[in-house]
């Protein structure tokens, strides 16, 4: 299957495929300041694509419980000379992780690939971005909420998306494992992916050292968290998850390669 990204085409439903977090702020939970400067930005996305990441993702604006927000101006400012810089230096689809549409486009124009909207919302603005440029746009369901309501956004979002004029082999869906949800809820939606994956669509997960994560590995440090990432990666990916939002590829990319060949053992 094929998730089209402007002029790549991401093919997906085989292999499980990671997305590299790089956050380009300051207040990040796990790894605030650590790529604010746009040269170790940018060295960290060159890194985790020779590790193994197929897909790298920027954000430049903490989306962290109690975040500080920042002006589009701001965010634009931590993000242009890092998507300028990047450019050549690696091959595979670049994402933005932003939910503001004057940001999108300025990312779009500078050679993003995807935009990763955690807004929760299908607007006509952002959708008339994808439809223009022919990104990739990642929608995620922010909220409260089990399967069951997670199911019903996702349908929703996908008729809400094509009404607007985007097709179905554009679109992504995100649960929002830590946006709005409780614990338990976290867990159940990480446990039961089957209840809620549409067909024909990219399922992805973004549980990478969340508090959920913290609780259920009992690990209060955030860049400690990796056993505990990877178990919940391997469940996802059993479940039918098809891309991984994580931070450590170098280490967690062996827990889902992993689970791929578990995965494909059991439909032998």
């Amino acid at each position: 299957m094929i998730w089209k990204c402007k002029n790549k085409n991401i093919e997906y439903g085989g292999k499980t495929l990671i997305m590299a977090i790089v956050n380009i702020t300051p207040d990040s939970f796990s790894d605030g300041g650590a790529f604010l400067n746009p040269e170790s930005a940018v060295k960290r996305a060159v890194a985790a694509a020779a590790a193994g990441a197929d897909i790298i993702d920027f954000g430049a604006y903490s989306t962290r419980p109690g975040h500080i927000k920042v002006s589009e101006r701001e965010e634009w400012e931590r993000l242009f000379p890092v998507l300028n810089t990047v450019k050549g230096k690696i091959n595979i689809p670049i994402s933005v992780d932003t939910f503001t549409p004057a940001v999108a486009k300025l990312a779009l124009e500078a050679g993003a690939d995807i935009i990763n909207d955690v807004s929760g919302v299908v607007t006509t603005e952002m959708a008339q971005l994808v439809k223009k440029s022919g990104c990739g746009w990642v929608i995620m369901h922010n909220g409260a909420g089990g399967a069951a309501e997670v199911l019903k956004f996702f349908n929703s979002a996908i008729k809400q998306a094509q009404a607007l004029g985007i097709q179905k082999n554009r679109l992504c869906l995100d649960m929002g494992i830590g946006f709005g949800k409780t614990r338990q809820q976290d867990f159940e939606l990480i446990a039961n992916i089957a209840e809620y994956k549409i067909n024909g669509v990219p399922l992805l997960l973004g549980a990478s050292r969340k508090r959920v994560i913290g609780e259920g590995s009992r690990q209060q440090d955030p860049q400690m968290r990796t056993y505990g990432n990877i178990a919940a990666d391997a469940a996802a990916v059993l479940g039918g998850a098809d891309i991984i939002r994580l931070h450590d590829v170098e280490n967690e990319k062996h827990g889902i390669y992993m689970a791929d060949a578990l995965k494909k053992a059991a439909h032998t």
